[in-house]
């Protein structure tokens, strides 16, 4: 394309979702609740984790850190959209809209190597239990947890400093909600055979390996249970992997409903709706999947609401 089209972008346009003027407040009132609901979910785990201290295990541990960043990736994109609808505003400045998608790129890959650590706990849990704590030591689930940060740091940055170095179009306008990497290399004037190469290497490292490694784990795991001889042992260890495994499924399925299903005439539509599954309503419904399959969490929240209404101060 000819330089006479390329021009220095300050700012670009949301479109934001298909919905009608008249709708608008309404869904302002949904998203606006389910993006409370997310924060005082996660907050509420966080909270119960650190102040049991039977829940200072690596399972709790791991579920901390997946709590928040569910409550940082709700965050990123929930907030602004919840603006946009309510000023009827569709701007959103070049360095907001890039640091936009640096945090949504990292957090997206952050849940999914987060994932993947919990599904290793639960693997060595319900296949090695003998040697559990001394395998899922403080210093390997440490070591999970910065490798987890790292490797989401150097995806997002790699993407985030490929796209920098591009020109925008004279069209400014992201047919989206937030500042997604694919609505924003739609408009680049520039090559964007790098950014291909960079999305795919991302896409195995942060995605696919991820997702066959907890496949991996659960092979293993169904293999261990089916050798257990008691009924009771059986839906104890079922028990234990239930919610991740529940989770696992909403993260990974609409990831892959978005990416691997076939393209149609609506697939700005189909975008924003897969979207809006991972970012909104997951963050959402883990904290509910947890603390409704999870005995420690449910006595926990019962101990913190007995000694919150029976003590009074002095």
């Amino acid at each position: 394309m000819g330089r006479d089209n390329e021009t220095s972008v300050s700012e670009f346009l949301l479109l934001g979702l298909p919905i009608r003027p008249q709708q608008q407040m309404l869904f302002y009132i949904l998203f606006l609740s389910m993006y409370l609901t997310t924060l005082f979910g996660n907050l509420l785990i966080i909270l119960l984790i650190r102040l049991d201290s039977r829940l200072r295990t690596p399972m709790y541990f791991f579920l901390s850190h997946l709590a928040f960043t569910d409550v940082c990736f709700s965050s990123v994109t929930t907030p602004k959209m919840l603006v946009n609808i309510q000023t009827r505003s569709q701007t959103i400045s070049y360095n907001d809209c890039i640091s936009q998608m640096y945090f949504f790129i990292f957090f997206t890959d952050l849940d999914s190597v987060l994932l993947t650590a919990m599904a290793y706990d639960r693997y060595v849990a319900i296949c090695h239990p003998l040697h559990y704590t001394t395998v899922m030591n403080q210093s390997l689930c440490s070591l999970l947890m910065v490798g987890s940060w790292t490797l989401a740091c150097v995806s997002s940055l790699t993407h985030t400093l490929i796209l920098a170095r591009h020109s925008f179009c004279a069209d400014n306008t992201i047919a989206h909600y937030f500042c997604d990497l694919a609505a924003l290399l739609k408009l680049s004037c520039s090559d964007i055979s790098l950014d291909g190469i960079a999305i795919f290497a991302a896409g195995v490292a942060v995605i696919i390996l991820p997702l066959v490694c907890v496949l991996i784990s659960y092979i293993h795991i169904l293999a261990t249970i089916l050798k257990i001889p008691s009924t009771k042992g059986i839906c104890k260890a079922l028990s234990t992997c239930g919610s991740h495994l529940s989770v696992v499924s909403l993260f990974y399925g609409t990831i892959i409903g978005q990416y691997f299903l076939p393209s149609s005439s609506n697939s700005n539509i189909k975008d924003i709706i897969f979207s809006m599954m991972y970012t909104g309503v997951t963050p959402m419904l883990n904290p509910f999947i947890y603390s409704l399959r999870n005995r420690d969490i449910n006595d926990s929240l019962k101990k913190v609401l007995s000694r919150g209404m029976f003590s009074c101060p002095s």
